[in-house]
């Protein structure tokens, strides 16, 4: 079940320069609802599911949030004017710079990007509030889970290469409930409790 429109989410992604994350040659595809190449194999999400992703979350003004695969830094953007600190990680040293450079560049002062490494997520930094995992899992990671406060929601693609379904996990003192929010199609999450390298 896809979650209802959230005033705040929206107001967010009004305020955030999609152009400014995309290549400079898809400057003019910056606001069509699909997902652009950023190189490397990885994507900018389309921004409907930007939204959904973000809309689950139910974040609030205090919320700690990591985010899984870094990307251009789009998400990462969004998500700090809705909580009061973002730890995003990214695996590609590439993309570890240049977000680290825009996010500073454009003023998003509340975002720290981490080099994600062999290992999956920041146990160093945990726990979380909320986590948002911007790439497919084949299954639900249990070390992020570990990383998450009780009562705390992920919102994460399971499923295939190619074709997965977006879940929303909340975290309880006995476990986890797990919500199906519909289809989704992401690249691969590599690493810990994920892909192997040679899906990448």
């Amino acid at each position: 079940m896809r979650p209802a429109v959230d005033g705040r989410v929206r107001s967010a992604i009004r305020q955030v320069p999609r152009e400014e994350f995309v290549s400079p040659d898809l400057v003019s595809e910056a606001y069509k609802n699909v997902a652009l190449p950023i190189g490397d194999g990885q994507t900018i999400s389309q921004p409907l599911i930007v939204e959904e992703m973000s809309t689950a979350l139910r974040t609030h003004a205090e919320d700690r949030v990591l985010e899984i695969g870094t990307g251009s830094g789009y998400q990462a953007a969004i998500l700090s004017l809705l909580v009061a600190d973002v730890i995003t990680v990214e695996r590609i040293p590439r993309l570890v710079d240049e977000a680290r450079e825009r996010l500073t560049r454009l003023g998003y002062k509340n975002v720290c990007v981490e080099d994600a490494g062999e290992q999956l997520g920041s146990p160093r930094e945990a726990p979380f509030d909320r986590i948002i995992v911007t790439a497919g899992a084949p299954a639900l990671p249990l070390r992020l889970l570990d990383q998450l406060v009780i009562g705390g929601r992920m919102v994460i693609p399971i499923g295939a290469i190619g074709k997965q379904e977006l879940v929303l996990v909340t975290k309880s003192e006995i476990g986890h409930v797990v919500e199906n929010l519909g289809a989704c199609a992401f690249v691969p999450l590599i690493g810990r409790d994920a892909w192997p390298p040679e899906f990448d």
